[in-house]
């Protein structure tokens, strides 16, 4: 079995560790502490390259040579393929305009205008950078149009990282931050009833994403009548209903996942796919909420760059051209069916959750170790270990995120995945 080694990227995090804490941003770090319960998911530990040379298509190489099928796809961004020409073609004709200049560029009214037409029924539209971003602006924007303080999200959900967003007790924040945010568990309708009556006339805003998409543990399907009793419940009580659309978003509908879902939202939030790994974020809203979001003050330098504004464009021009969302779904029901099918030849139970096109893979024939012995458990067990064998065979996945498909992924991706899988189950056969 092919195995890959990791001696330049070794060296690089290395360099990087004397001047980056951690050695890199975001999830991905080696410092003492991280998120996801404050550990750090350390993958060079973990066998996983750090630091890629070039991506093109549905592939990167790291800095080593090694090549993978990318089942990560930047966290969510590449939707239609690494390197896109036509995309980055058009982000590059605006950076060549002028990307950050002191007034704002035509091209971003024409996103908001193809958005707007894409993703109804919403009127008006506000661009960022992050998810985050949106998220928190359209926390703000309904704490000012409700004149209420307390938020209800849904316990194990990701909106960001923003203070009020993070769980209570995460480290450089204060009790404060979270003192107004209330929690429920998904698809708990009554659970909900019972907070919107104990506090009545307080709660701003629900929030939620489309479907249960946390880390660590199964992803969760909204129970039959879920939205329309949560919409109706919100409508009722005057609740601005918030739909973090962020990592979902152009992977069910590329109107919207509450189109899939059936059900409409006051706010919508998007990002990840919708500049195809330029810098975007939107968010969306209704004619009810279109003075609040221009009351509201939120701003960032670089929030009128050109260039992301152009590839955004491109990316749904894309998308649409090439029915994105449909194929996506398909070719993630179609790499479910083959992994779930090559684990059974080998005596393994695989559960694989969410949307096919953002699968949530789990090895089902032991207890999930992260949840039994807690978070320095993160990389061990037979999942772990099944994941760490397809990554060392050139198929990138993560063994505690939910993974992507794209677009660009091929038969021949498809194929090669599937022996990967066959090779990485029957070595992990041997070892039990």
């Amino acid at each position: 079995m092919q195995t890959r080694s990791y001696p330049k990227s070794e060296a690089l995090m290395a360099r990087a560790r004397k001047v980056i804490p951690g050695a890199s941003v975001g999830v991905v770090r080696v410092a003492p502490a991280g998120m996801y319960g404050h550990y750090a998911l350390d993958y060079a530990a973990a066998g996983y390259p750090r630091y890629f040379e070039r991506a093109a298509g549905s592939r990167f190489w790291d800095v080593d040579g090694n090549e993978f099928i990318d089942y990560m796809c930047a966290f969510g961004p590449m939707v239609v393929g690494y390197a896109h020409d036509s995309i980055d073609n058009a982000a590059i004709a605006a950076f060549r305009k002028g990307n950050t200049v002191s007034i704002a560029a035509p091209v971003m009214i024409e996103l908001a205008e193809k958005l707007l037409e894409l993703v109804q029924p919403f009127t008006w539209a506000f661009f960022s950078k992050n998810g985050g971003d949106a998220t928190n602006q359209a926390c703000m924007v309904a704490r000012f149009a409700t004149g209420r303080r307390k938020i209800v999200v849904v316990n194990g959900c990701y909106h960001g990282t923003v203070q009020w967003m993070q769980a209570p007790g995460s480290p450089g924040t204060l009790d404060t931050d979270t003192a107004d945010v209330l929690h429920v568990d998904w698809n708990d309708v009554d659970g909900l009833e019972q907070l919107v009556s104990e506090h009545r006339g307080q709660i701003a805003a629900f929030f939620s994403s489309p479907y249960h998409h946390p880390v660590l543990v199964d992803n969760e399907m909204p129970a039959p009548g879920y939205w329309s009793k949560v919409e109706k419940l919100c409508r009722k009580e005057g609740i601005v209903l918030v739909l973090d659309d962020v990592r979902a978003g152009f992977r069910a509908s590329l109107h919207g996942s509450h189109r899939y879902f059936g059900f409409t939202p006051d706010l919508i939030c998007l990002g990840k796919a919708l500049g195809s790994g330029h810098p975007i974020s939107a968010l969306l809203g209704t004619d009810a909420l279109r003075d609040a979001v221009s009351t509201v003050f939120v701003t960032g330098t670089h929030y009128y760059n050109s260039g992301p504004f152009a590839a955004a464009i491109e990316t749904l021009r894309v998308l649409q051209e090439g029915d994105g969302a449909n194929r996506m779904l398909a070719i993630g029901t179609r790499l479910a069916q083959g992994l779930v099918a090559s684990a059974k030849r080998h005596g393994f139970d695989l559960r694989i959750t969410g949307l096919p096109s953002m699968p949530f893979l789990r090895l089902a024939n032991e207890p999930n170790p992260v949840l039994t012995e807690g978070p320095q458990a993160l990389h061990t067990g037979l999942h772990a270990k099944w994941i760490r064998s397809m990554v060392q065979q050139g198929a990138y996945f993560s063994d505690f995120h939910n993974n992507f498909v794209s677009a660009a992924h091929t038969e021949e991706d498809l194929s090669r995945t599937g022996e990967i899988a066959e090779e990485a189950f029957a070595k992990l056969a041997r070892e039990q």
